[in-house]
């Protein structure tokens, strides 16, 4: 267990590098208004197996699929963080609300998270998508606005455990006001629970971007990993494999490592779970 765990991180850290290496790249290529090395075209390259040159070949353009690889860890990073803030944060704060007042409050949090439930996801963040603007804003504000109803409920049961406790009740008896109560004493309690929401929500927000591009809904003019596979599918049955292979096994990889780490998180922080060890 201690080894797996100890591989998922050094396997998060090298994903990191690589997304921050794309950003690097990406954001030289605006700064000098040229065409980003991962977008070159070269004809004479076209359709190169993983070799010396290229280590995992090249697409139907002669780009290298190792650069555009890179650039796809970068937007899965920055929808995976972009996507958990808001969803984390507008869960928290409706499930500390609802949580801690009660009331007409919490039948309000209650309802709101039954009826943005009781939505179809993928058409909600289709929609979300559509009025903010197609490319990466969209998809982020679709995901984040739509991935919070979890967070929410989450939080909400475990504040309501937590309203009536003594800490609680001497801090309403020294006249401090409901918000110092709410976010000074009840959230570092709850905390735990953010931590493992966000290592539960990462990898699904990337999952959701990837099958959004896919569709030639999301990210447009980048190489998002479902933009790869999208362009990839079509040239398999001409035994061009790699494409689709590599970008499958990062996002495979990726994903399997924050189920890991969430697994790991709920079991160190969750204090039931830990009393149980």
């Amino acid at each position: 267990m201690k080894f797996s765990v100890k591989l998922c991180f050094v396997l998060l850290v090298a994903y990191f590098m690589a997304a921050l290496f794309g950003e690097v790249q990406y954001r030289l290529a605006r700064y000098n208004d040229v065409t980003p090395q991962y977008n070159v075209v070269d004809a004479n390259s076209r359709y190169l197996p993983p070799g010396k040159g290229h280590i995992f070949g090249t697409d139907n353009l002669g780009r290298s699929v190792a650069l555009r690889l890179l650039q796809g860890a970068r937007i899965a990073f920055i929808v995976g963080f972009a996507t958990s803030a808001i969803a984390i944060s507008l869960g928290v704060l409706l499930g500390l609300l609802g949580g801690y007042i009660g009331g007409k409050t919490d039948s309000f949090v209650v309802w709101l998270c039954a009826t943005c439930a009781s939505m179809p996801g993928l058409l909600f963040i289709l929609a979300i998508s559509l009025v903010v603007g197609k490319g990466l804003l969209g998809v982020v504000f679709g995901i984040g606005l739509t991935t919070w109803v979890g967070v929410c409920r989450t939080i909400r049961a475990e504040t309501v455990k937590h309203r009536d406790r003594p800490y609680v009740l001497a801090a309403k008896t020294l006249g401090y006001s409901h918000a110092r109560i709410m976010f000074r004493h009840i959230l570092p309690n709850v905390l735990h629970l953010v931590l493992i929401q966000f290592s539960i929500s990462f990898p699904s927000a990337v999952s959701t971007e990837v099958f959004i591009s896919f569709l030639g809904i999301g990210v447009q003019g980048e190489p998002s990993w479902g933009v790869m596979i999208n362009n990839a599918r079509m040239r398999l049955w001409q035994g061009v494999w790699w494409e689709m292979a590599f970008t499958t096994l990062a996002i495979f990889i990726l994903v399997l490592t924050f189920n890991h780490i969430a697994d790991y998180l709920r079991d160190r922080l969750d204090p039931v779970l830990r009393s149980e060890m």
